[in-house]
């Protein structure tokens, strides 16, 4: 996949399939524009995404991570549109005929009903739709996927995400909310309780679910590890001044200092506390572990997939258990 960005001088050859947004999370509302523009792909168009990027201090997604699972979805182009004067400036038919037509080559447009762009956010798609004879480009606009009344959005997810409601989270990205880091070195202060652990330091743009302990899976080249996770500041221990991502992997005792891991979230339990002795802390801890064991026991957790076919579509909107 080829990936542009920090510049506007760019120019692609030949009909190109683009849809455009800002693409926090690539959730089920993503999916279906880009499986619009996977099917253009396969009739011989270069697929473009276009990403904005507004500045937001943390996302659900970090570039890197949006970058990884828009290749695994077989992306030709990714488009990540700086918010920079001459973007922010630029009059919507300006953006049309310039980036859209003469620089992307833009044959087909897949963009949501709620699309905005252009000086003052002027644009929109019935001027897309207007303008489509002249410029020469077919247009869709694809209504919001909803679930339970509610238009998916990375705004909706962000809420649930802040109260720890992980399975409505993990519902409405398709996939399982993730944390992707190396594994740094900690206190050890697992170890002489019984129960190693390993310690990841997110990226400070990754935003985090509530502080506490939940159920996770551990995924390190291919191998997937159960265990439980503590996001926060371990304060019995004398806490730490950043935010960290602790996990204690069931039956595993493996050196993976500098290794890089991902985990993800499946269920919230409990929010971090203090306790007034590390022996109160491994009593509860060990509770934590029961906790888990039991959650993998009679849980299924979401699994990864590209989720473009629309009988997944289907599926995931209509369960409302």
């Amino acid at each position: 996949m080829r990936v542009i960005k920090g510049t506007m001088d760019f120019h692609l050859e030949g009909p190109s399939a683009i849809t455009l947004g800002k693409f926090d999370g690539l959730h089920q509302g993503h999916q279906l524009l880009l499986s619009r523009v996977e099917k253009r792909q396969a009739e011989g168009m270069t697929s473009v995404i276009v990403a904005f990027d507004f500045g937001r201090t943390q996302g659900l997604m970090l570039p890197e991570e949006r970058r990884r699972m828009l290749e695994e979805q077989g992306a030709d182009v990714l488009l990540e549109c700086p918010f920079v004067p001459e973007l922010a400036h630029m009059e919507p038919e300006e953006f049309i005929r310039r980036i859209l037509k003469e620089q992307l080559r833009g044959a087909y447009l897949a963009v949501g009903t709620d699309f905005r762009f252009g000086y003052q956010r002027k644009g929109e798609y019935r001027l897309l739709e207007k303008l489509a004879p002249q410029y020469g480009y077919q247009v869709e606009v694809v209504e919001k996927a909803q679930y339970g009344g509610r238009d998916i959005s990375s705004t909706f997810i962000r809420e649930e995400l802040e109260k720890g409601n992980i399975p409505l989270v993990n519902r409405l990205l398709g996939y399982s909310y993730s944390v992707t880091g190396q594994v740094i070195h900690g206190r050890a202060v697992g170890r002489t309780l019984g129960m190693p652990t390993i310690n990841l330091l997110p990226d400070a743009g990754k935003l985090l679910p509530p502080n506490g302990v939940y159920a996770t899976c551990t995924f390190l080249e291919g191998q997937e590890f159960p265990g439980i996770t503590n996001i926060g500041y371990k304060p019995t221990v004398g806490g730490e001044h950043l935010k960290g991502v602790e996990t204690y992997l069931f039956d595993v005792d493996k050196d993976l200092y500098g290794r890089e891991v991902t985990v993800r979230f499946h269920a919230f339990e409990r929010p971090e506390r203090r306790f007034d002795s590390l022996r109160d802390l491994k009593d509860q801890l060990e509770r934590d572990e029961i906790w888990g064991r039991n959650w993998f026991r009679n849980e299924t957790p979401v699994k990864i997939s590209v989720l473009s076919e629309e009988e997944k579509y289907i599926k995931v909107l209509s369960d409302e258990a």
